[in-house]
């Protein structure tokens, strides 16, 4: 049995469960209210994963792929940094586990294997393919690049306060752009991806949270490799479209 339907309710299950809980911190006072933006953000990409696997939007399996990868990549540094906590093993784990729900042909059926949205914009299997892992990438480095653009900056100048800001809004605009299958996201995305690489080799800024400090430099460098792997498959198509010209 393929239990195609009860593994989707469990990674909107999950999913969901995470959106709340990052709305929750942000705008109960739990945390510092410097905060207040960045974890509500978090909690928008969670809810917007959710909201796209119940919806059944085409690209909504790939994108909370990404999002609950983002999570076991977060949920892994934090297990090899802090070691084996158990509020850390069930974050990794449940985000392990979402990804595994949502893996598999048999899970692609209801979203991305559908032939109409392929059909309404004329996609191959090949160009949906490089579409799925785009995405992917895309979810992946969302949390990361929203993280890095809305959370406090104590001692930073404006030009950096600027170029996070800059860098949030292309990957916002770009990942809209690219589930509204538009030429602009790619070049919206490497346009985030230059932005978080500027801020990853400059002197990172720390954060401060809870008397621990987070590395934005490193949060910005995550979201650069991210954002370049998902234009990465683009680059080949765009460049045999400019040699024809």
């Amino acid at each position: 049995m393929k239990l195609v339907g009860e593994r989707r309710a469990l990674a909107a299950a999950i999913l969901i469960f995470y959106a709340g809980m990052y709305l929750v911190m942000g705008l109960s006072g739990a945390l510092p209210p410097e905060w207040t933006k960045a974890f509500t953000a978090m909690g928008g990409v969670y809810g917007a994963a959710f909201f796209g696997l119940v919806a059944g939007y085409f690209w909504a399996r790939w994108f909370a792929m990404g999002v609950a990868l983002s999570g076991l990549i977060s949920g892994a540094v934090s297990l090899w940094q802090v070691g084996p906590e158990p509020v850390l093993l069930v974050f990794a784990g449940t985000h392990l586990a979402a990804v595994l729900f949502l893996w598999g042909n048999a899970m692609a059926e209801p979203f991305d294997g559908q032939t109409k949205w392929r059909q309404r914009f004329h996609i191959d299997e090949n160009a949906a393919h490089r579409l799925g892992r785009a995405v992917i990438r895309a979810g992946v480095s969302l949390p990361y690049v929203l993280l890095y653009a809305l959370a406090p900056r104590p001692g930073s100048s404006t030009l950096e306060a600027l170029v996070a800001v800059g860098a949030g809004a292309l990957a916002i605009s770009g990942v809209w752009a690219m589930f509204r299958m538009r030429t602009w996201g790619v070049l919206s995305l490497a346009g985030a991806a230059g932005l978080c690489t500027m801020a990853a080799i400059q002197p990172h800024v720390f954060a401060p949270l809870r008397g621990a400090a987070l590395d934005l430099g490193a949060a910005a460098g995550v979201a650069a490799i991210a954002l370049a792997g998902a234009v990465a498959p683009f680059v080949r198509p765009v460049a045999r479209f400019l040699a024809r010209a």
